[in-house]
C-alpha cells in the first residue's frame, strides 16, 4: 500500500496506434456464439396470454404484466411478454386497449426499455387510437432525460406525420433537453417550427432558451435575446428574469445583477425569494456583508420569508470566510426556525474547520450533528478529508472510524465505501491516504476499492499513474479483475484516449482476463463518444451479431449515439 501511494512513475509506454487497427483486434475477440431467435420467448407470451384471435379492429386486452413474482428479472419478462402480444396483434390488425396500451408505455420507460416504449406508441398510433398528451409528453420528456433529444425530436415529427397534435408543453420539453446539451442554435430552430405551426411559446419556454443563451453565449446575448423576445410580443415572467440574474451574478456582475433586481417591479414582478437568494448568494461570496444584511432586512420588510437555501448560502458564505462562529449562530438559528437542517447545512462548517486543523472541533460539530439526528453524507465525508491537506491523516482516519462505528455499520462495507466517494469527488490522493492508514488497521482492498482509486485517477487526469497501479499490484501479487480493467478503459475512453483503451483491452485478453458485456459497452461509447459513428456502429452490429451484447443494451446504444436500427 505504502508503494501505491507513493506511486508517480510514468505508465508503461503504450504506443498509439490507430484507431481502425486497434477496432480490428476487437473484432477478432468477439466471441462466437451459435445465433438464436431473439424473438424465443414470443411462443411463450402467446402460451401464457391464451389469446382468442378475435376479428380485425377489435379491441383485445393483453396478459397482465403486472401480477406475478416481484423480482426484476420477473417482472422485466412478464413486460416483454405483454410487448410481445401487442406487436404480434397490432400486427395482425387488431387495436390494444388504450389504458393498458398506455400503461405498458409507463412501465417500459420506468425500466429503461426506451425504444420499445416508442414502439408502443407508434404501434398505438398507427392502429388508429389516440394517446393521451400526459403519456406523449411522458415519452419525449423520458426520452429528453436520457440524452436522446435527437430521437424525441424525430418521434415529434412522426407523430404530427399521423396528424397528432403537439402543443406547447411538448414543445418546451424540447426545447428544455436542448438547453440541458447547449443545443442553443437548435433551440431557435425548433421555436421558429413551433411558431410556424401556430403555437405560441409561453413564460416557460422563453425561461428555457434565456438558459441555453446565457450557458453558451453569455448573459448579454440572453439579455439581448430577451428584448427580442418583448419586442416580438413575448410575455416572460419572474423565472425568466432569475434566469438572468444568475447569468450576472456567475460572471462576476453583481452591480448590474442588483440594477436588474430593483427594476423588477417596473418591469411588473415583485422579487421572490428565490431572486433575493440569487443576489444574496453573490454578495457574501464575494464578503460584502453590510450590502447582504441590507438585502436580509428587506426581505424582512417585503415579507419575503427566508427558505432552507437563505440559510444554507449564509452558513456557508460564511464558513468559505472563515466566520465559522457566525456560521454556528446561523445554523442554530435555522434549527430554532423549524427549517429541516440536514448534513448538507453542516459540510460547510466541517470543510472549513479540518481546512483550519481544528480537529477537537471538528469531532464536536459531527457529534452534535449524528446527536440531531442528522447523517453524515458523501460531503461530510470529503470535508473531513480536507485534513490530509493539513497533514493530519491519521486524525482523518479515526474520525472516519469513529463515524463508521456510531453507525453501526460493517467496518470493511464502511471503509470501501469512503474511498469510493472521495475519489468520485476529487479527492483521490487523500482517499490513498486514508486506505493506507486503513490497512494499518485490518482492512484489505479488495477488487470494488481498486477499481474507485483507479476511477478516481483516470477523472483527475493521471492516467499513468492509474496505469502504474496495475503494475504494482501485480508484483504484490494481485490480480487485477475484470471489473479492474473496466474501470481503467472506461476511464481512457472518457479522456478521450480509444485508441489506448483498446491496447489496455488487448493486455487484459493476453493477461487470461475474459472481456465482459461491460467492456464491449464501454469501447463501443468510447468510439462514438469521439464521433467514429461508422466503426461504433459496424462494431455494434457484429457484437449483436454474435450475442456478446444483450438486445436491451444495443437498443440503448443505437438510440443514444443514432447508430443505425440494428434490432427493428
Amino acid at each position: 500500500m505504502a508503494t501505491l501511494l507513493n506511486t508517480v512513475s510514468p505508465a508503461a509506454n503504450l504506443s498509439a496506434k490507430t484507431k481502425r487497427n486497434g477496432f480490428g483486434f476487437l473484432h477478432s475477440q468477439v466471441p462466437n456464439f451459435h445465433t438464436f431467435s431473439l424473438n424465443k420467448g414470443f411462443p411463450r407470451a402467446l402460451a401464457l396470454a391464451q389469446i382468442a384471435i378475435s376479428p380485425k379492429d377489435a379491441v383485445f386486452s393483453l396478459s397482465n404484466w403486472r401480477v406475478g413474482k416481484n423480482d426484476q428479472k420477473s417482472r422485466e419478462l412478464r413486460i416483454n411478454d405483454a410487448f410481445l402480444q401487442l406487436e404480434y396483434m397490432v400486427g395482425k390488425g387488431h387495436k390494444p386497449e388504450v389504458t393498458q396500451a398506455t400503461q405498458l408505455l409507463y412501465d417500459l420507460c420506468k425500466s429503461n426499455k426506451a425504444r420499445k416504449a416508442v414502439k408502443v406508441m407508434e404501434m398505438m398510433v398507427g392502429s388508429g387510437l389516440i394517446p393521451d398528451a400526459a403519456s406523449y409528453t411522458y415519452l419525449i420528456n423520458y426520452l429528453c432525460k436520457r440524452g436522446n433529444v435527437g430521437y424525441a425530436m424525430q418521434l415529434v415529427e412522426k407523430m404530427e406525420g399521423h396528424g397528432f397534435p403537439t402543443n406547447t408543453v411538448t414543445y418546451n420539453t424540447l426545447v428544455k433537453g436542448l438547453c440541458t446539451h447547449g443545443k442553443l442554435n437548435q433551440i431557435l430552430q425548433l421555436l421558429d417550427r413551433l411558431t410556424k405551426k401556430g403555437l405560441v411559446p409561453n413564460a416557460f419556454t422563453y425561461s428555457f432558451l434565456l438558459e441555453a443563451a446565457y450557458k453558451e453565449r453569455g448573459v448579454d446575448e440572453a439579455m439581448q435575446l430577451l428584448d427580442e423576445i418583448i419586442a416580438k410580443g413575448g410575455e416572460p415572467n419572474l423565472v425568466s428574469y432569475n434566469v438572468l440574474l444568475t447569468g450576472l451574478c456567475k460572471e462576476g456582475r453583481t452591480e448590474e445583477a442588483i440594477k436588474l433586481f430593483r427594476d423588477l417591479p417596473a418591469k411588473g414582478f415583485n422579487p421572490s425569494v428565490v431572486s433575493y437568494n440569487i443576489l444574496l448568494r453573490s454578495l457574501c461570496y464575494e464578503g460584502q456583508w453590510e450590502e447582504a444584511n441590507e438585502l436580509l432586512a428587506e426581505m424582512d420588510r417585503e415579507d419575503r420569508s427566508p427558505s432552507v437555501v437563505t440559510y444554507n448560502i449564509l452558513i456557508t458564505s460564511l464558513s468559505l470566510h472563515g466566520r465559522t462562529e457566525q456560521a454556528f449562530k446561523v445554523l442554530d438559528e435555522m434549527t430554532r426556525s423549524g427549517f429541516k437542517v440536514s448534513a448538507t447545512s453542516y459540510n460547510p462548517i466541517i470543510a472549513r474547520l479540518c481546512k483550519e486543523g481544528k480537529v477537537d472541533l471538528v469531532v464536536q460539530c459531527l457529534d452534535q450533528m449524528i446527536y440531531r439526528r442528522h447523517s453524515p453524507n458523501e460531503g461530510t465525508y470529503n470535508a473531513i478529508a480536507m485534513l490530509c491537506e493539513q497533514g493530519k491523516v491519521q486524525e482523518a482516519f479515526f474520525i472516519f472510524q469513529s463515524l463508521g462505528n456510531k453507525q453501526n455499520y460493517p467496518t470493511h462495507d464502511f471503509y470501501k465505501n469512503v474511498i469510493s466517494i472521495l475519489c468520485r469527488k476529487g479527492n483521490t490522493y487523500p482517499a490513498f491516504q486514508i486506505l493506507y492508514e486503513m490497512t494499518k488497521y485490518g482492512f484489505t482492498p479488495d477488487s470494488y476499492t481498486y477499481s474507485s482509486l483507479i476511477r478516481g485517477m483516470c477523472r483527475e487526469g493521471m492516467l499513468d499513474e492509474a496505469l502504474e497501479i496495475f503494475r504494482i499490484l501485480e508484483e504484490n501479487d494481485y490480480r487485477p479483475d475484470i471489473d479492474n480493467y473496466n474501470a481503467l478503459i472506461l476511464g481512457f475512453c472518457k479522456s478521450e484516449r480509444t485508441d489506448l483503451s483498446i491496447e489496455i483491452f488487448q493486455m487484459m485478453i493476453n493477461k487470461g482476463c475474459t472481456p465482459n458485456e461491460t467492456t464491449y459497452t464501454i469501447l463501443v461509447e468510447g468510439i462514438a463518444f469521439e464521433e467514429e459513428m461508422d466503426i461504433a456502429a459496424d462494431l455494434l452490429k457484429e457484437l449483436y451479431v454474435k450475442e456478446v451484447l444483450s438486445q436491451s443494451t444495443v437498443e440503448r446504444l443505437s438510440m443514444q449515439y443514432d447508430l443505425k436500427e440494428l434490432t427493428g
